[in-house]
Formats: C-alpha cells, sequence, structure tokens
C-alpha cells in the first residue's frame, strides 16, 4: 500500500474553529506551540519545539514567526560553539493571549497540595516547599540570572519587569497576578509560598544572591515588588557600563 508523502514543512491542515478569527492562536499549531513554551518555562531552540510537536522545523518556525509579530513569545540570539547563532524562543512577558492576562491556577493548586497537606498554617513549611519548587523550576544555563529571573517568571505568568538601581540592586515587579483568586482565598499561603520559589530559583542563578524584599499588593492591580542584592550584571550591561 503506497502513502502519499506530505511536504517537508507541512504542519496542521485543520484549524479549530474559534470565535476570534483574528486571534493569531485560533490556528492549532500555534496554540499548541504556545502553550508548549509556556509549559515549558525557559526558551527553546526551533528544532526542540519541532522534536517536542512531531513536526517539521520550517513549518514550526513560519508559526513561530507569526506569533512574534502578535507580540505572544520574544526570539533570542543564542551564540553556538560553531557556526552561526541559533533562535531561541520564550513567552513573551508582555503576552496577552486572547487579549486577557495569563493564568495559572493548575500549576498553584498543585504546589499548594504540596506546600500543607495538614497544617495550612505552618507558613516555615509552605516557604521551604516552595523553596525547593523554585530549584526545580529554575532554568539551567541562562546567559545571565536576571535573563533567568525574567524567563522563569514570564513563564508562571507574571509578565516581570526587571530594573536595576544606582546601588546595584535587582528590582522586579510583577505586572499580573496570575494566582489572582487564590490570592484572595489566602494571601498569606500563596504570597508565602511565591516568596518561597524566588529564593529557590535564586539558590540555582546566583546562590551569593540574597532576597533583600518580597512586597505583594492587591492581586487585582498586580505590582508586587522583588528586591535582590547580590546579582551581577549581564556581561553586555558590564561592557557598556
Amino acid at each position: 500500500m503506497s502513502h502519499a508523502t506530505p511536504a517537508l514543512w507541512e504542519t496542521d491542515s485543520v484549524d479549530l474553529p474559534v470565535a476570534d478569527p483574528d486571534d493569531v492562536l485560533a490556528q492549532a499549531t500555534r496554540a499548541r506551540l504556545f502553550t508548549l513554551l509556556g509549559d515549558l518555562g525557559r526558551p527553546a531552540g526551533t528544532e526542540e519545539l519541532a522534536k517536542r510537536l512531531g513536526l517539521h522545523p520550517n513549518g514550526v518556525r513560519l508559526h513561530l514567526d507569526r506569533l512574534l509579530e502578535a507580540g505572544l513569545v520574544v526570539r533570542r540570539r543564542a551564540p553556538q560553539p560553531r557556526g552561526r547563532p541559533r533562535d531561541e524562543w520564550s513567552v513573551s512577558a508582555e503576552a496577552l493571549p486572547g487579549g486577557e492576562p495569563p493564568q495559572a491556577y493548575g500549576d498553584l493548586a498543585r504546589w499548594l497540595a504540596r506546600a500543607f497537606p495538614s497544617i495550612p498554617s505552618r507558613l516555615r513549611d509552605v516557604e521551604r516547599v516552595g523553596r525547593e519548587i523554585g530549584r526545580e523550576i529554575a532554568p539551567a544555563g541562562a546567559p545571565s540570572t536576571e535573563d533567568g529571573l525574567r524567563d522563569t517568571m514570564t513563564g508562571l505568568g507574571f509578565q516581570p519587569l526587571l530594573e536595576r538601581g544606582e546601588s546595584g540592586r535587582l528590582s522586579c515587579s510583577l505586572r499580573n497576578c496570575p494566582y489572582r483568586n487564590s490570592v484572595k482565598e489566602n494571601r498569606e499561603v500563596v504570597c508565602t509560598l511565591h516568596r518561597g520559589i524566588t529564593r529557590g530559583v535564586l539558590d540555582v542563578l546566583e546562590p551569593s544572591a540574597r532576597l533583600v524584599d518580597f512586597v505583594p499588593n492587591d492581586p487585582d492591580i498586580a505590582g508586587c515588588l522583588i528586591e535582590m542584592e547580590g546579582v551581577p550584571a549581564p556581561r553586555d550591561q558590564d561592557a557598556s557600563a
């Protein structure tokens, strides 16, 4: 029996029907790519994404370009020991899929179940578990601590904005609270868990860094502030100083 050979860059032949035809995520492959990048919580190359989805890199690259044009993903050039730099893709900190801020309730429910299995009031245990989670999800091999922190917080849905003060202290403003409903139910536990996650990420990215302040805000307004000391500036920033 003979089988037709698909084109090298063929992807999905059928688009999923959705209410808004202008939404780039109406296309099934683009929706899968965006979801995959969010699940990974770190930058990934075109080849890796294509392999995970069982598609040809040429077609995946075209869909990523559409997501880039829509402001849902960002592209970073990763230098290689040999040859040209490769493209790495991650969810944009500005991403508003479907016009709405990102959500992450599924992850939070799973983490909270681990954080307080019996006595919810034991906040030290909550932060300890959060720190373990942070170490698990911290990206390995990030170009800099700032990049790794930005990638992690973006992957979690916080839409981070990182700024460095004159004293060298690094501030991270979180412009979205993906856990807003859960915060309203139990702010102390949720914010304690997130503080622990932040500490765990720093443990991996820059063990000598210190979490100076962690200031929660109204989850509907967002703007929670994380301040850190001992985070070295990226190399290109050092060179321009």
